[in-house]
């Protein structure tokens, strides 16, 4: 499979921020300086507003220090899928002492994370819809640890806009990590269990707002 993004900068903190969120996506890409040819299979051309004047392409994002390297991310993989934004947003979220969290794009996976606390999760998928146009977004809470999961409800039930379907997910077969696991294979677990929460169906729960 050939890349279809590529950045083409010669700026090593550009580079850094934007590589580093491209492999936390898994995305394959190409490392490209302005004097270089780009392939006929690239679609997507990242740059510097510095640089732009240099490239010739039909498709050029222009990465500036003010922005979130996962904003320009986010907007170069639905360019190469050819969506202006997504039909269905889901969210899985696996509970516990640290959360995992799966950002599916009309059934596709867009990135994942492992969160430390509930703050951090919170923040990170109110930071997902901000930067994530799409038409209907659903969140999916495994109910595997009750205490957390709830928390979790919680705030989100409070956070979030109403229009936002929050439901709760069955886990069994999910898998969680197994004992004596180091932080880094508990994460990924985590992960990957929130990818399957955010795919399966769940029960919707009823959204109410409250002053606690």
């Amino acid at each position: 499979m050939k890349a279809k993004i590529a950045i083409v900068t010669v700026s090593g903190k550009a580079y850094y921020l934007l590589v580093n969120e491209l492999k936390k996506r898994n995305v394959l890409f190409l490392s490209l300086t302005p004097d270089d040819n780009i392939p006929i299979d690239v679609k997507i051309v990242i740059t510097t507003k510095k640089e732009r004047s240099k490239i010739t392409h039909d498709n050029v994002l222009i990465y500036g220090e003010e922005k979130n390297p996962a904003e320009v991310v986010d907007e170069a993989i639905r360019m190469v899928k050819g969506k202006r934004n997504y039909e269905k947003l889901v969210i899985g979220v696996d509970p516990g002492k640290t959360f995992g969290v799966a950002v599916l794009g009309d059934g596709k996976i867009l990135e994942t994370k492992s969160c430390t606390s509930l703050s951090e999760t919170v923040d990170t998928i109110k930071d997902v819809l901000n930067r994530t146009p799409t038409i209907h977004t659903t969140i999916r809470i495994g109910s595997g640890a009750p205490s957390y999961a709830e928390e979790l409800w919680h705030h989100l039930n409070n956070a979030l806009p109403e229009n936002i379907v929050i439901e709760s997910v069955r886990e069994e077969g999910t898998s969680k990590f197994l004992r004596g696991e180091n932080s880094y294979r508990r994460g990924k677990r985590d992960a990957n269990s929130a990818i399957k929460i955010g795919q399966r169906q769940g029960k919707m729960l009823l959204r109410r707002k409250s002053n606690d």
